[in-house]
């Protein structure tokens, strides 16, 4: 698999949604719609970011613009505010037959100061997702769906071309140009596959996931956890939520009344013990030093934490 790294599959493969049976949707007109909302949060303690040693990477001076100020890049899975709201959490209501339109936009995943954005979004089986590189360096798209007894699949692996509007060699350069060239993939999950995970084969903390929906009835928490459903059809459903590296929560029943609102709070487990082979380590081996030149490895966007 090339630059795909072991510990992200195994990882993958823990984390794997259990696939529900595919229902058809049909779209109708909502009324008395109701409301889900609440709050995701971490039960646990918060597990440390991975850590990249940059200089065992390509472009390790502009990817550096993100990094810690010795060498390193921080990948920070777990998002959590001071309250343990857990950020990135796709929160689904399944068993939902009809009810209103899905969004028709095609997923948009963003590679800026070598990373993705969003981290995580979801997918729809059958249709496609929009990569585009606003950097000057070259991306490699190396995209799967997972299975927790099929191992992961490929579905595409292609490179992402360089952004030639980037002022590049400036490391002070901002992001104000255009787009770069837009990679168009398809995405066509095998039965009992739910989840989606890009990577960059030439930075590896490069990544976004997504899972697949099967209804419009979904919301991705926000920074303090809250998420916000509406327009739900009057009934009973199962409630669920999907971190990439927390899994899926135990699922629980809501009934939404005609014009109601249910409140609802949700908790992921924190992983425990050691989950990475990338983690940083303070010796002077693994820094800039260690080509033999000098190499400045400057945090000019954001000195990570």
């Amino acid at each position: 698999m090339g630059a795909w790294n072991a510990p992200l599959v195994a990882g993958a493969l823990l984390l794997a949604l259990v696939a529900a049976p595919a229902l058809a949707y049909d779209v109708v007109e909502v009324k008395e719609g109701g409301t889900v909302a609440g709050r995701v949060t971490l039960d646990g303690r918060v597990p440390a970011p991975k850590g990249y040693n940059l200089v065992i990477y390509p472009d390790p001076q502009y990817c550096g613009r993100i990094s810690n100020g010795n060498g390193w890049r921080l990948l920070y899975d777990f998002s959590v505010d001071g309250s343990r709201g857990l950020k990135d959490t796709v929160v689904m209501l399944e068993g939902i037959a009809a009810g209103k339109a899905f969004d028709v936009s095609v997923p948009h995943v963003e590679a800026r100061d070598c990373r993705f954005m969003p981290f995580v979004t979801v997918v729809r089986d059958g249709h496609a997702v929009e990569v585009v590189n606003m950097d000057p360096v070259m991306h490699d798209i190396q995209a799967y769906e997972n299975s927790p007894l099929q191992g992961a699949r490929v579905l595409f692996n292609q490179p992402l071309p360089m952004n030639f509007h980037h002022k590049r060699g400036d490391l002070h350069a901002s992001h104000q140009h255009e787009l770069g060239k837009s990679l168009l993939g398809p995405i066509y999950l095998s039965k009992g596959r739910r989840m989606f995970v890009m990577q960059c084969g030439f930075h590896p903390y490069m990544e976004s996931w997504a899972v697949a929906i099967d209804n419009p009835y979904y919301a991705i928490t926000d920074a303090s956890g809250s998420f916000t459903v509406t327009d739900v059809p009057p009934g009973t459903y199962r409630l669920v939520a999907w971190h990439p590296q927390a899994g899926l929560t135990s699922a629980q029943l809501v009934t939404v009344a005609p014009n109601g609102t249910v409140n609802a709070s949700l908790s992921m487990k924190a992983p425990v013990g050691r989950r990475t082979a990338h983690e940083v380590v303070e010796n002077p081996r693994f820094g800039p030093g260690v080509l033999g030149y000098p190499l400045d490895i400057v945090p000019l966007v954001e000195r990570q934490q």
